[in-house]
């Protein structure tokens, strides 16, 4: 039986994780590092919602995005990876200034359980499933600077020109083909 609220929808995932923010933070101190988290939202916001993305989740120093065909539109997946892109260069990568702010990028498609979750008044919209799960292994693959993507996604968003790359990500026990995206190289 499926939970109320939700079913199986063809999505794409993105996650965004600022890279060694422990280490940022303690540099920073309190007050700082909370400044620049609420920068680092307000950017990852505006980029994502110019893209169609539902953001699920800001949380602590990562965000979470989903692409649902129903709200992003049939080219959901192209979306989801020209929004990564956009992302890592808002962060000022590819700048001849360089980043302001360390960042990685997972991305990942394909059935997800969507809907609301949680009870006695508290819900949250979210996805759920091994298409979240592997887009998460994806961000924690990524170095800053880097968009790491399921080779399934990227092929079809229309991508042929990023390094090809096989990964064993935790929790899965086959290698993961993915590409691997850096600002100013090309996509195809």
């Amino acid at each position: 039986m499926l939970p109320p609220g939700g079913a199986d929808v063809d999505i794409a995932v993105l996650f965004a994780d600022v890279r060694g923010s422990t280490n940022l933070g303690e540099r920073l101190g309190d007050v700082a590092f909370a400044a620049l988290m609420n920068q680092f939202y307000r950017v990852a916001t505006e980029v994502l919602l110019s893209f169609e993305a539902t953001i699920d989740k800001l949380v602590g120093d990562e965000v979470m995005a989903l692409f649902i065909p129903g709200f992003s539109g049939l080219q959901y997946r192209r979306l989801a990876l020209r929004a990564a892109e956009h992302l890592v260069q808002a962060m000022g990568y590819g700048e001849p200034g360089g980043p302001w702010l360390p960042l990685g990028v997972g991305v990942h498609g394909g059935l997800a359980f969507v809907g609301s979750f949680g009870s006695s008044g508290v819900t949250d919209f979210t996805a759920l499933g091994d298409t979240v799960n592997i887009a998460a292994r994806l961000r924690a693959e990524a170095a800053a600077g880097e968009i790491v993507v399921s080779e399934a996604l990227y092929h079809a968003a229309g991508g042929d020109a990023a390094e090809r790359r096989t990964l064993l990500v935790r929790g899965k026990t086959e290698p993961l083909e993915v590409r691997i995206m850096r600002p100013g190289q090309p996509t195809g």
